[in-house]
């Protein structure tokens, strides 16, 4: 199976731009925009940062400086991604998740 790349767009005005859509199909990258009006393909990261705003920004605020905001949003995601544990994946954190999952494709397959 041939792999695509795909470059995301919004519908924005660089589709208008023949130069661009020439481009990419010399790059062998497909445009690929979703469906108008919705936005599953962003629905994870709005998730995330929606649960950033309402467990940092508004909850630790008011801020005194970018800097702090900055700095306070680092420490959310190390914790996010390697001290929270999440129930689906058996209450460890994302990151020992990950791990685990790329140490088992290192195994050989053991022959019954």
């Amino acid at each position: 199976m041939q792999s695509c790349r795909a470059h995301h767009s919004d519908r924005g005005s660089q589709y208008l731009s023949i130069k661009y859509t020439e481009r990419l199909a010399e790059a062998k990258i497909a445009p690929w925009v979703g469906s108008v009006g919705d936005s599953y393909d962003n629905a994870m990261a709005e998730t995330i940062n929606g649960l950033f705003k309402a467990e940092v920004i508004h909850r630790r605020g008011p801020w005194r400086s970018f800097e702090a905001v900055e700095y306070a949003k680092l420490e959310w995601v190390d914790w996010f991604n390697n001290r929270r544990l999440l129930e689906p994946i058996g209450n460890i954190p994302p990151a020992e998740a990950e791990a685990n999952f790329f140490a088992a494709l290192e195994k050989p397959d053991m022959a019954a």
